[in-house]
Parts: structure tokens; C-alpha cells; sequence
């Protein structure tokens, strides 16, 4: 089985400090660039945080301060990652939940505003728990037919990161329309469609601040496109203007945006409330 591809992917995993978007920071990024030629490119990066790794991380990843010492900064690798990554779709282990997130507010840290909004993004574990309902290592066992641990070391982003790509295989392969019993567990190998198959909600931003709402005429009732599709919006799904149109509390409450930007909302939340309010503006 090949993966039938127009761009290249990167199949990736992050070790991180923790799980706080804005606080904590990667310790290890590891990708595979899987090219349409079936070409693959390989890299395996320690990354010093500029912080105390906890020890129940080090305990976790077998990671510690020692171990990336000596290592660049992600401000020093972001070019690199950045100009590697352009013109990518990407692939990952709960990556739309937790990596994507990370590695989007990691770049926003260090300036570069890499769009991931233009990217497929494919959810390898949404994939597995919408057809099989598991976790990385039964996954791997499932369509593998090995125990993870007899083939890796866990919680290493560079063995997850291999795991998760042979995982990414074995779907295709077992999924394969031309080998399926049932057309309701057939998934075609296509990364538009791997990447919507993988969604699992309707959020703007990765935390879900913004979220996709339905437009609704004066009677209540959605509109639609002339192809019929249900028309959508960015609403705000917290606080007070829950439900809102983004576009609407800008209008009427300018002063959201200020203190919006000076909230402990993550980078990223940031960067899709300002797409929103230019243009908006340019559209007045």
C-alpha cells in the first residue's frame, strides 16, 4: 500500500513539557516527509525549552534537562521546521488536539505564522477511534499484528512517530475499498478525505474559542449556498457573547478585541480573532 499523495506529508510527534498550550514548550519533534514519489525524509530533534523538564515527563519520556542541554531552542530550528514544512499536509497520533496546537503556537512564538488552515490534517487516532475505538498501542497491535513495546520504546516521539506511520499504513490497507466487506468501513486513500474524516468538531481556532455556526434567516432557519451547503460564521463558544457572531461583537464591543489580545488566550486563538477583525475591515 502506498499513500496516494499530492504534497507531500509529515507524519510527526511532539514530546512536550506538559499539556498547557501557553505555558509549556516542545522537548522533542520527530517527522517523517512522506513525498508524493514515496520518498521519505526522516529527522529526529531534542529541543531545549528554556525550562525545567517535570520529572514526571522525564519519567514519562525518558527525557531530562541533561538530554537537552546542549540542544537548540525551537526559535533556533522554527526557519528550518518552517521552509521543511511549507507546502505540507500533516499526519499525527491525536496531533489535531494536542500537536498541531502546540507546534502552530511554538512558531507563533518565535514570529513565524505558519497557516496551518491551508494544510489537510489527518488525525490518525481519530481515524482509529471512529473505526475501532483504541489507543496507540492496540492500534499498532490491530494493524500491525505486533505488540508495540516488542518493536519500540514508548512515549519517544521518534518510536511514536514511526508507529503511528506504519499505523497510518495498515488503515489504508485493511480499509482498502477494493477489500472491504461493509462500504461503511472502506476508507479511500485520499488525503482530502482522511483529513475530513478526521475532524471531530467545528472549531476556528484548535482550542475551540471560535467555533463554525450555522447562519440563520429572520425565521430561524439556516441558509444555505447555492450548492445547498448550510451557510457558516465564526461564533465565540465562551463567555458572555457565547454564541455571537465574531464578526457582529467586533462591530459593536471594539474593546473585546483589546482585551482578547491581552487575555491568556493561546497565540493561535490570537492570530484567528485578528484574520477575522482585517478582514472585516477591509471587507467594510
Amino acid at each position: 500500500m502506498r499513500l496516494n499523495l499530492k504534497k507531500p506529508l509529515i507524519v510527526f510527534d511532539l514530546e512536550t513539557t506538559g499539556l498547557d498550550l501557553v505555558k509549556d514548550r516542545i522537548i522533542q519533534i520527530s517527522y517523517i516527509k512522506v513525498f508524493p514519489n514515496e520518498e521519505e525524509l526522516r529527522e529526529n530533534i531534542f529541543v531545549n525549552p528554556g525550562k525545567p523538564i517535570p520529572q514526571e515527563i522525564t519519567s514519562l519520556t525518558g527525557i531530562s534537562d541533561a538530554d537537552v542541554a546542549n540542544a537548540p531552542s525551537f526559535k533556533e530550528i522554527a526557519q528550518k521546521l518552517n521552509d521543511k514544512f511549507k507546502g505540507c499536509d500533516f499526519a499525527g497520533f491525536n496531533s489535531n488536539h494536542f500537536d498541531i496546537p502546540m507546534l502552530s503556537e511554538e512558531f507563533l512564538r518565535t514570529g513565524i505564522d505558519f497557516d496551518f488552515s491551508k494544510c489537510k490534517l489527518i488525525d490518525v487516532q481519530t481515524i482509529f477511534h471512529k473505526m475501532e475505538r483504541r489507543n496507540l498501542a492496540a492500534a499498532y497491535k490491530f494493524y500491525c499484528g505486533r505488540k508495540m513495546e516488542e518493536d519500540f520504546t514508548a512515549h519517544r516521539a521518534d518510536e511514536d512517530t514511526e508507529a503511528t506511520f506504519r499505523v497510518l499504513m495498515g488503515q489504508l490497507d485493511k480499509y482498502n475499498p477494493e477489500k472491504a466487506e461493509e462500504p461503511s468501513r472502506s476508507l479511500p486513500n485520499d488525503i482530502d478525505y482522511l483529513a475530513e474524516f478526521s475532524k471531530l468538531n467545528d472549531n476556528v481556532d484548535f482550542v475551540g474559542r471560535i467555533v463554525w455556526g450555522e447562519i440563520k434567516g429572520p425565521d430561524g432557519q439556516a441558509l444555505h449556498d447555492k450548492d445547498g451547503s448550510v451557510r457558516k460564521q465564526e461564533v465565540f463558544n465562551f463567555g458572555k457573547y457565547k454564541g455571537w457572531a465574531v464578526s457582529e461583537v467586533l462591530r459593536r464591543d471594539p474593546g473585546y478585541y483589546s482585551w482578547m489580545l491581552a487575555g491568556d488566550f493561546t497565540l493561535n486563538t490570537k492570530q484567528v480573532l485578528t484574520r477575522i477583525r482585517l478582514r472585516e475591515f477591509n471587507n467594510k
